[in-house]
Protein backbone atom coordinates (compact mmCIF):
# COMPACT_ATOMS: atom_id res chain seq x y z
CA UNK A 1 0.00 0.00 0.00
CA UNK A 2 1.38 3.40 -1.03
CA UNK A 3 1.03 5.88 1.85
CA UNK A 4 -0.66 9.19 1.05
CA UNK A 5 1.40 11.01 3.66
CA UNK A 6 4.84 12.57 3.31
CA UNK A 7 7.78 11.93 5.63
CA UNK A 8 10.62 14.39 6.22
CA UNK A 9 13.53 13.22 8.36
CA UNK A 10 16.26 15.67 9.41
CA UNK A 11 19.72 14.99 10.84
CA UNK A 12 19.44 17.74 13.45
CA UNK A 13 21.49 20.86 14.05
CA UNK A 14 22.35 20.84 17.74
CA UNK A 15 21.19 18.60 20.56
CA UNK A 16 18.15 19.97 22.37
CA UNK A 17 18.16 17.98 25.57
CA UNK A 18 18.97 14.30 25.36
CA UNK A 19 19.75 11.58 27.87
CA UNK A 20 22.23 10.09 25.42
CA UNK A 21 24.18 13.12 24.23
CA UNK A 22 26.52 15.55 25.96
CA UNK A 23 25.80 18.89 24.27
CA UNK A 24 22.94 21.05 25.45
CA UNK A 25 21.44 24.34 24.38
CA UNK A 26 19.98 25.90 21.26
CA UNK A 27 21.45 28.10 18.56
CA UNK A 28 19.99 31.56 18.07
CA UNK A 29 18.46 30.31 14.83
CA UNK A 30 18.12 26.61 14.09
CA UNK A 31 20.34 25.69 11.16
CA UNK A 32 17.64 23.68 9.41
CA UNK A 33 15.40 26.75 9.52
CA UNK A 34 18.10 28.92 7.99
CA UNK A 35 18.61 26.45 5.15
CA UNK A 36 14.94 26.17 4.36
CA UNK A 37 13.95 22.71 5.59
CA UNK A 38 11.19 24.10 7.79
CA UNK A 39 9.97 26.03 4.76
CA UNK A 40 9.89 22.79 2.76
CA UNK A 41 7.80 21.14 5.49
CA UNK A 42 5.35 24.04 5.16
CA UNK A 43 5.07 24.04 1.37
CA UNK A 44 4.56 20.27 1.29
CA UNK A 45 1.63 20.51 3.71
CA UNK A 46 -2.02 20.46 2.63
CA UNK A 47 -2.77 24.16 3.23
CA UNK A 48 0.73 25.63 3.24
CA UNK A 49 1.01 28.41 5.85
CA UNK A 50 -2.60 27.84 6.94
CA UNK A 51 -2.04 24.21 7.92
CA UNK A 52 -2.42 23.10 11.52
CA UNK A 53 0.99 22.20 13.02
CA UNK A 54 1.63 20.16 16.16
CA UNK A 55 5.18 20.09 17.56
CA UNK A 56 5.81 17.01 19.74
CA UNK A 57 8.63 17.76 22.19
CA UNK A 58 8.48 14.44 24.08
CA UNK A 59 12.07 13.45 23.22
CA UNK A 60 13.60 16.61 24.69
CA UNK A 61 14.67 17.43 28.25
CA UNK A 62 13.97 21.10 27.46
CA UNK A 63 10.48 20.84 25.92
CA UNK A 64 9.33 24.37 26.74
CA UNK A 65 12.41 26.02 25.23
CA UNK A 66 12.35 23.78 22.16
CA UNK A 67 8.65 24.46 21.60
CA UNK A 68 9.23 28.22 21.85
CA UNK A 69 12.01 28.04 19.23
CA UNK A 70 9.78 26.22 16.77
CA UNK A 71 6.96 28.72 17.26
CA UNK A 72 9.40 31.61 16.67
CA UNK A 73 10.90 29.93 13.59
CA UNK A 74 7.51 29.27 12.05
CA UNK A 75 6.30 32.78 12.82
CA UNK A 76 9.10 34.01 10.54
CA UNK A 77 7.56 31.86 7.81
CA UNK A 78 4.12 33.40 8.50
CA UNK A 79 2.90 30.13 10.02
CA UNK A 80 0.91 30.83 13.19
CA UNK A 81 -1.43 27.87 13.64
CA UNK A 82 1.18 25.98 15.67
CA UNK A 83 0.63 23.97 18.84
CA UNK A 84 3.13 22.26 21.12
CA UNK A 85 2.47 18.86 22.70
CA UNK A 86 4.82 17.77 25.47
CA UNK A 87 3.51 14.27 26.10
CA UNK A 88 5.48 12.80 28.99
CA UNK A 89 3.87 9.41 29.60
CA UNK A 90 1.72 6.73 28.02
CA UNK A 91 -1.44 7.90 29.79
CA UNK A 92 -1.12 11.26 28.03
CA UNK A 93 -0.39 9.43 24.74
CA UNK A 94 -3.74 7.66 25.15
CA UNK A 95 -5.78 10.70 26.23
CA UNK A 96 -8.76 11.71 24.10
CA UNK A 97 -7.72 15.37 24.06
CA UNK A 98 -4.24 14.70 22.68
CA UNK A 99 -5.64 12.14 20.25
CA UNK A 100 -8.06 14.71 18.82
CA UNK A 101 -5.29 17.28 18.44
CA UNK A 102 -3.15 14.87 16.44
CA UNK A 103 -6.19 13.75 14.44
CA UNK A 104 -6.84 17.38 13.40
CA UNK A 105 -3.20 18.19 12.57
CA UNK A 106 -1.94 18.47 9.01
CA UNK A 107 1.74 18.66 10.03
CA UNK A 108 3.29 16.77 12.96
CA UNK A 109 6.93 17.40 13.91
CA UNK A 110 8.92 15.30 16.38
CA UNK A 111 11.80 17.27 17.89
CA UNK A 112 15.24 16.03 18.94
CA UNK A 113 16.36 14.47 22.19
CA UNK A 114 16.19 10.80 23.14
CA UNK A 115 14.50 8.51 20.60
CA UNK A 116 13.94 5.81 23.20
CA UNK A 117 11.49 8.16 24.91
CA UNK A 118 9.50 8.34 21.67
CA UNK A 119 9.28 4.58 21.15
CA UNK A 120 8.60 3.74 24.81
CA UNK A 121 6.01 6.48 25.39
CA UNK A 122 4.13 6.32 22.06
CA UNK A 123 4.50 2.71 20.94
CA UNK A 124 1.09 1.03 20.64
CA UNK A 125 -0.86 4.01 22.02
CA UNK A 126 -3.87 5.80 20.53
CA UNK A 127 -1.63 8.58 19.24
CA UNK A 128 0.73 6.09 17.59
CA UNK A 129 -2.23 4.38 15.91
CA UNK A 130 -3.74 7.61 14.58
CA UNK A 131 -0.34 8.76 13.31
CA UNK A 132 0.08 5.53 11.34
CA UNK A 133 -3.48 5.77 10.00
CA UNK A 134 -3.03 9.39 8.94
CA UNK A 135 0.28 8.64 7.24
CA UNK A 136 -1.27 5.79 5.26
CA UNK A 137 -4.55 7.47 4.34
CA UNK A 138 -4.19 11.28 4.44
CA UNK A 139 -1.89 13.89 2.82
CA UNK A 140 -0.30 14.61 6.21
CA UNK A 141 3.31 15.70 6.65
CA UNK A 142 5.16 13.91 9.45
CA UNK A 143 8.63 15.29 10.16
CA UNK A 144 11.31 14.45 12.68
CA UNK A 145 14.66 15.94 13.51
CA UNK A 146 17.48 14.09 15.27
CA UNK A 147 15.69 11.69 17.66
CA UNK A 148 12.45 12.30 15.75
CA UNK A 149 14.15 11.14 12.56
CA UNK A 150 15.82 8.13 14.19
CA UNK A 151 12.46 6.94 15.56
CA UNK A 152 10.64 7.24 12.23
CA UNK A 153 11.62 3.81 10.91
CA UNK A 154 10.55 0.32 11.97
CA UNK A 155 14.08 -0.44 13.22
CA UNK A 156 15.81 2.17 15.40
CA UNK A 157 19.32 2.71 16.76
CA UNK A 158 19.06 3.97 20.33
CA UNK A 159 22.56 3.51 21.76
CA UNK A 160 26.19 2.89 20.78
CA UNK A 161 29.37 4.95 20.91
CA UNK A 162 30.84 6.07 17.60
CA UNK A 163 34.41 4.91 18.29
CA UNK A 164 33.42 1.40 19.45
CA UNK A 165 30.52 0.88 17.05
CA UNK A 166 32.17 -2.00 15.16
CA UNK A 167 32.63 -4.06 18.29
CA UNK A 168 30.04 -6.80 18.57
CA UNK A 169 27.17 -5.82 20.83
CA UNK A 170 28.05 -2.11 21.10
CA UNK A 171 25.22 -0.82 18.87
CA UNK A 172 21.75 -1.28 20.37
CA UNK A 173 18.72 -1.55 18.09
CA UNK A 174 15.03 -1.66 18.97
CA UNK A 175 11.68 -0.94 17.33
CA UNK A 176 10.79 2.59 16.21
CA UNK A 177 7.50 4.22 15.26
CA UNK A 178 7.34 2.39 11.93
CA UNK A 179 6.40 5.03 9.36
CA UNK A 180 8.85 3.47 6.92
CA UNK A 181 10.10 -0.12 6.62
CA UNK A 182 13.38 -1.59 5.39
CA UNK A 183 15.57 1.31 6.55
CA UNK A 184 17.35 2.33 9.72
CA UNK A 185 18.22 5.98 10.41
CA UNK A 186 21.14 7.58 12.25
CA UNK A 187 21.50 11.34 12.80
CA UNK A 188 24.22 13.97 13.43
CA UNK A 189 25.96 11.50 11.18
CA UNK A 190 28.93 13.23 9.61
CA UNK A 191 29.67 15.56 12.54
CA UNK A 192 29.80 12.75 15.12
CA UNK A 193 31.54 10.14 12.97
CA UNK A 194 28.78 7.55 13.15
CA UNK A 195 29.60 5.52 10.04
CA UNK A 196 30.53 2.54 12.24
CA UNK A 197 27.08 2.46 13.82
CA UNK A 198 25.41 2.27 10.44
CA UNK A 199 27.85 -0.31 9.07
CA UNK A 200 27.16 -2.52 12.09
CA UNK A 201 23.39 -2.09 11.73
CA UNK A 202 23.52 -3.01 8.04
CA UNK A 203 25.83 -5.98 8.68
CA UNK A 204 23.50 -7.37 11.34
CA UNK A 205 20.46 -6.95 9.07
CA UNK A 206 21.58 -6.66 5.41
CA UNK A 207 18.01 -6.40 4.15
CA UNK A 208 17.62 -2.89 5.51
CA UNK A 209 19.13 0.29 4.07
CA UNK A 210 21.20 2.34 6.50
CA UNK A 211 20.54 6.10 6.28
CA UNK A 212 23.00 8.52 7.88
CA UNK A 213 21.73 12.11 8.01
CA UNK A 214 24.19 14.95 8.38
CA UNK A 215 23.22 18.04 10.35
CA UNK A 216 21.09 20.62 8.53
CA UNK A 217 20.27 17.85 6.06
CA UNK A 218 17.21 15.73 5.50
CA UNK A 219 15.31 13.36 3.26
CA UNK A 220 11.91 14.16 1.81
CA UNK A 221 10.17 10.80 1.36
CA UNK A 222 7.08 10.59 -0.85
CA UNK A 223 4.97 7.59 -1.88
CA UNK A 224 6.79 5.62 0.81
CA UNK A 225 9.82 5.00 -1.41
CA UNK A 226 11.11 8.11 -3.24
CA UNK A 227 13.78 9.84 -1.13
CA UNK A 228 15.02 13.31 -2.10
CA UNK A 229 17.99 14.82 -0.25
CA UNK A 230 17.35 18.35 1.04
CA UNK A 231 19.43 20.83 3.02
CA UNK A 232 23.07 21.90 3.03
CA UNK A 233 24.92 18.71 4.00
CA UNK A 234 25.21 15.03 3.09
CA UNK A 235 23.16 11.86 3.41
CA UNK A 236 25.13 8.61 3.58
CA UNK A 237 23.43 5.40 2.47
CA UNK A 238 24.79 2.00 3.51
CA UNK A 239 23.42 -0.89 1.45
CA UNK A 240 24.20 -4.37 2.76
CA UNK A 241 22.11 -6.40 0.29
CA UNK A 242 25.22 -7.49 -1.62
CA UNK A 243 27.41 -7.95 1.45
CA UNK A 244 29.66 -10.93 0.70
CA UNK A 245 30.68 -11.98 4.21
CA UNK A 246 30.93 -10.98 7.87
CA UNK A 247 32.21 -12.66 11.01
CA UNK A 248 29.49 -11.07 13.16
CA UNK A 249 28.09 -14.39 14.37
CA UNK A 250 31.51 -15.92 14.98
CA UNK A 251 33.29 -13.40 17.20
CA UNK A 252 32.74 -12.93 20.94
CA UNK A 253 30.88 -9.94 22.41
CA UNK A 254 33.11 -6.87 22.44
CA UNK A 255 35.34 -8.13 19.62
CA UNK A 256 35.83 -6.27 16.28
CA UNK A 257 33.55 -7.21 13.39
CA UNK A 258 34.73 -7.77 9.80
CA UNK A 259 32.54 -6.86 6.80
CA UNK A 260 33.16 -7.63 3.12
CA UNK A 261 31.67 -5.73 0.18
CA UNK A 262 29.36 -3.17 1.80
CA UNK A 263 28.07 -0.57 -0.69
CA UNK A 264 28.04 3.11 0.33
CA UNK A 265 26.37 6.03 -1.49
CA UNK A 266 26.60 9.77 -0.74
CA UNK A 267 23.63 12.05 -1.47
CA UNK A 268 23.47 15.83 -1.54
CA UNK A 269 20.69 18.37 -2.12
CA UNK A 270 18.49 17.33 -5.05
CA UNK A 271 19.72 13.73 -5.37
CA UNK A 272 16.97 11.09 -5.43
CA UNK A 273 17.09 7.47 -4.25
CA UNK A 274 14.29 5.00 -4.97
CA UNK A 275 13.78 2.33 -2.32
CA UNK A 276 11.84 0.16 -4.76
CA UNK A 277 14.63 -0.50 -7.26
CA UNK A 278 17.53 0.89 -5.17
CA UNK A 279 18.51 3.37 -7.87
CA UNK A 280 20.28 6.67 -7.16
CA UNK A 281 19.96 9.66 -9.48
CA UNK A 282 22.50 12.40 -8.79
CA UNK A 283 21.43 15.97 -9.39
CA UNK A 284 23.89 17.91 -11.57
CA UNK A 285 23.20 21.64 -11.08
CA UNK A 286 24.17 23.97 -13.90
CA UNK A 287 27.26 26.01 -13.11
CA UNK A 288 26.71 29.67 -13.88
CA UNK A 289 29.95 31.35 -14.98
CA UNK A 290 31.03 34.35 -12.89
CA UNK A 291 30.86 37.60 -14.81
Amino acid sequence: MVPKGKLIIIGGAINTGSFAETQFGLPENMNFFERGILKRITTESLRDTQSRFEIITTASLMPEKVGEEYIKAYAQLDVHNVGVLNITNREEANSDENYERIKAAEVIIFTGGDQLRLSSIFGGTKIHQILLEKYRNEPVVIAGTSAGAAASSKNMIYQGSSKDALLKGEVKITGGLGFIDDVIVDTHFVQRGRIGRLLYAAASNPGILGIGLGEDTGLFISDGHTMEAIGSGMVILVDGRNMADTNLTDVEMGQPVSIKNMVVHVMCDGDVYDLTDHSLVIHHPKVVPIG
